[in-house]
Order: structure tokens, then sequence, then C-alpha cells
């Protein structure tokens, strides 16, 4: 039928000039190569209405119905698009290039609803009863691998991610779902936590974000997965409670709070891992390359982190050269190549941080001993130093940086422990009782106000602009608490034209390997095993990728 109704449309298609059309429900035309949608439409040649003729699909104007609650129809698969518009917007917002939202993300998304089986593929004829009946006799409503379409997508940047829908088959989904015993706003919320936990790729919050951070590594744009989430948790990108944005007339409640409520932050690992796997399910080719001038080669982070960790400027040569001899720079090793079991997954703002505390040990072997002799040694060659600039002490170092460490960690904690978890907009469980939570957060919000006035306590002030450094450490300074300009002097000697570092020795993180297959760890990072200036160096750069130090520590 599709063949018959693309044949007159030879226009090449505008993203990979492929000529294989195909027909949406709602009469657009997508390319099957690519999966991109035009925004060109079939011409109906005969408009007369044929009485008793099954209706094929159904617009927007009539999908959208209004229930007798106000509300309206919306499946799980248009609350995750929206959760995806709205965190690409605020990415676009912070300077990232334009064409990720409508053009990338957009496509991955496409993409997985295809390959997930939610939108692009046939629902051949008789299905309908098929799919209702695994519903209704198992929990595994995917383990049918021709299981009907539900959804078809239009572009991320239409109005409030509208999907259309086959008429029928959501009618009836709609009555399975209202004759389950346990209540939920959208129409497949109840048949969606029915779903096997090993099926391919469930949709989750979490994977929202590998899903923007997947769209950054294909533009290589100069945001790391630390940042990204950073920015998450203050706020900046659409997460927590990312459901306030919802319209009106998307009722929330039920079985699509577990879905869509969010009572933890994001954790690297989950998102990191998440990407890769959502990168290998969606059959993506080699990611563009990351050579040496992209800001996301250890180069070029080594040098942001030396800033913000107030180091020495001439420790960016050596970590040039560590990143070349053990070849940690070349494009083959940072280019992502989803499913390709061989390679390994680069983490590059650990990676970067790992490569500086490397160099730390290289110089000053961070064993509690040797890096207070050069210290002491550094401090009396100052004293008589009146020309070039000042050697670097690191116990002088280490006090100006712990002291400014301490105040943002107490800062950070604090601001933690005051999170109010619980959104603006009131949730509940049952329409029936809408009423009542309304008016009882209409209480709780004047009695609020009421005890602010009576306390005189203060609101809170608006968040500060996003920025990608935490620690900022001015040179124009006079207290001398600028280390970039000192000099490593005081710990190099020269040999054969060459400057080499005066220690000799050098100790391993790993002496005591994990014996443990399933544990996925080198080793494990016990404080009280290590000496406390290593642990102070990894406490910091924990701090400026909020991770654990056990992560920089195998990397």
């Amino acid at each position: 039928m599709d063949e018959e109704d693309t044949r007159d449309f030879n226009e090449r298609c505008a993203q990979c000039s492929e000529v294989n059309w195909g027909l949406t429900d709602g009469g657009r035309f997508y390319c099957r190569s690519c999966h991109n949608v035009t925004e060109r439409t079939r011409e109906v040649v005969n408009t007369d209405f044929i009485t008793n003729s099954r209706v094929q699909t159904i617009s927007k104007s009539l999908r959208k119905q209004e229930k007798n609650d106000g509300g309206c129809e919306w499946y799980i698969c248009e609350g995750f698009q929206l959760v995806l518009k709205k965190q690409a917007e605020a990415l676009e917002a912070l300077g990232v290039c334009p064409q990720m939202k409508d053009e990338i993300l957009c496509n991955f998304w496409r993409c997985y609803l295809q390959k997930s089986k939610q939108a692009y593929c046939k629902r051949p004829a008789g299905e309908t009863v098929k799919a209702l009946s695994v519903c209704e006799s198992s929990t595994d409503v995917d383990s049918d691998p021709e299981r009907p379409s539900l959804l078809h997508l239009l572009s991320l940047s239409e109005s409030e991610g509208d999907l259309q829908t086959d008429c029928s088959f959501a009618s009836s989904v709609t009555k399975v779902s209202e004759s389950t015993s346990v209540y939920s706003g959208s129409v497949d919320g109840s048949l969606y936590l029915m779903k096997n936990q090993k099926e391919k790729l469930r949709m989750t919050m979490p994977m929202t974000l590998s899903f923007c951070y997947m769209a950054l590594l294909w533009l290589r744009e100069p945001i790391t997965l630390s940042e990204l989430l950073r920015f998450v948790v203050e706020g900046h990108i659409p997460y927590l409670n990312v459901f306030q944005h919802f319209p009106e007339k998307m009722n929330l409640c039920g079985l699509d709070l577990r879905i869509f409520c969010v009572e933890s932050w994001p954790v690297y690992e989950e998102v990191f891992n998440k990407m890769h796997e959502l990168a290998a399910f969606l059959d993506l080719p080699r990611f563009p390359d990351i050579t040496d001038s992209c800001f996301l080669h250890p180069d070029m982070l080594c040098m942001k982190y030396l800033m913000e960790a107030n180091l020495p400027d001439e420790l960016h040569n050596w970590t040039c050269r560590v990143v070349k001899k053990i070849g940690i720079g070349e494009v083959d090793f940072l280019t992502l190549m989803p499913g390709n079991k061989s390679t390994r997954k680069v983490k590059y703002d650990v990676l970067a941080a790992a490569i500086i505390v490397v160099v730390l040990k290289l110089l000053f072997l961070l064993d509690d001993h040797y890096e207070w002799l050069l210290s002491e040694f550094a401090e009396e060659r100052n004293k008589n130093n009146t020309e070039g600039g000042p050697y670097f002490e690191f116990k002088k170092w280490y006090e100006v940086v712990k002291q400014s460490l301490d105040v943002e960690q107490k800062k950070l904690d604090e601001e933690r422990a005051k999170y109010l978890w619980r959104c603006e907009k009131p949730l509940f469980y049952s329409v029936k009782n809408k009423p009542k939570v309304l008016k009882r957060r209409q209480m709780v919000v004047n009695l609020q106000n009421q005890f602010g006035k009576l306390s005189g306590s203060v609101r809170r002030a608006e968040k500060p602009n996003p920025s990608s450094f935490q620690l900022n450490w001015s040179e124009e300074n006079t207290d001398g608490s600028c280390f970039h300009g000192h000099s490593l002097k005081g710990v190099l000697q020269e040999k054969c034209g060459l400057l080499t570092a005066m220690n000799p020795d050098y100790w391993l993180c790993t002496v005591k390997l994990c014996n443990e297959k399933l544990c996925g760890h080198l080793a494990h990072y016990r404080e009280v095993e290590f000496p406390q200036s290593y642990h102070f160096v990894l406490g910091l750069f924990a701090f400026l990728l909020r991770i654990q130090p056990s992560y920089i520590h195998d990397e």
C-alpha cells in the first residue's frame, strides 16, 4: 500500500539522499533508510466518506478528546518525549548547537521508538486482538516480536510532543488499562510497568540524560558527562520534578508517578553505561572523531582541570607527555564505536583527572613524606629567589586549596540537605482526591508564607548562572593564593638536555587486585590503605567531577 502511495514522490531525502519513502499514519512521508520525517504529506484524491468503513488514522483533535476528568489521552512515550524536549531546550539555552534538538536528538529518539517497536513499524492485520490477549494473560507484553505499533512520532519541536495513534487499538488498550485495578493517568501506564525488566532498554528518567549525553558526544560539544549531571543537580537542566512542565490536560497520577517522579540524584555510572547500551541498541555508526583539537581530548581537559585545581601551568607539558607515551590521545582510542566490545569505553573527564593524578605521583610521589621534603626545599629557595616566578610549594598549595574545598563542600552539603524533593505542583494518585489535595496544598503554602513573615526568613536567592568552573583562582590576587604561574624547577632536573623528575620512585595503585570476576573493578579503594596526600588529591577531583574517589582511583 505504501509503495502505491509513494510512487509519485521522487524527491531525495535531505539527510541521506536516498529515495525510499514510506507513509506515517498521519499521512507524512518518512525515509525508510534514515527515518527522517518530512513536512510533505500525501495528497488525498478521493475524499468521499464511505459508511461503515474503519477509520485508519485519527487526528490530534479527535484523538485528544477530553475525558470525563478534563484530561486527555496520552502515552508514557509522549511523556518522555516532552522531557527530552525540555532538556534539549535547556541545553540549547546553555549554548549547545541548535541542531542538537531537531536533528541529532530527534533522530536518535525516532530510531529508538522504531527499534523498540513503539513507532515506525508495520502492524499486520489481526495483531490487535493478539496484542490484547498478551496484555491480559502475561506480564511480559513485549515478548511477542511482532507487537503492533502504538505510536507515530512527530518532531520534538512540535507542540506538546503529539503522537499519532491508531484509533481502534488506542481505544482497546484504554479499555484494558481502565479494567486494571491500579490507576494511572496515562493510557499505558499500568501496562508499561508490567513489562519484563530484561526487555530491550525500557525508557527511564536516567535514560533521558543518556540520550542527551549521546547527542552531545555526537556533536563533540564542550560538555562532559560530569558537567551535564552537575547542571541537572543545580537545576539548569530539567530532570527532578520535570513533570511540572507537562500540560495541564496530561493528568499525571497513580503509576505515572513511579515512572516520572525522581527522588534521587542521577548516578554517573548508570547514565554512562546506559548511553553505551543505547548506542549499541540503535546500531549507530562510528561517532565523529575525537581529535586533539576537540574539547574532550585529554590534553584539552587536563588543561581545564589543572586550572580549576590551582596547579602550575607547567604540569600541562607533563600530562601531554603521559598521554603521548601511553597512546591514550589516539583518535581510535577516544572515538566511540557502538557495539565494538574490543574498544574501551572512555570516560573523558575521569580519564583526564586520572592523568593529572599520575603526573603528581611521578613528580611528588604522594607518599606523605617525599612531597613535604620537596615543599621545604622549595620554601627555602623562594626566600632567596629574586628572579623568575616562585617555586611551587606543595604544602602551601595543599593549605590554600583545602581551605577553599572545605568551604565549597560544606556549602554543597547544606544545599543538598535543604533540597525540597516535593515539587510545587501537587501530586495525587486518584482524580477523586484531586480537590482535597489541591486544598491541602494551598493551606500548606499559606501557612508557610505566614510563618515566613513572622520569623523574618529570607527567600532563597535566584540560581547563579551555570559555569564550567566551580573553583576560580585569579592571578591578580596579591595574597599568593594562585599557583598557575609557579615553577616546577624545585622538583625537576636536567639530564641529556631533557627535564626529568628528581623523584626516581613510583608506587602502584593496584598492588592488591580484586579477584571477583563479577565485580567490574581492578582494585577497591579504601582510604586507610593509601597516603593522605593521595586521598586529598583524589577527593579534590572527585568534588570537581561530583563522583566517588574510587572512580578516579580505578582509572
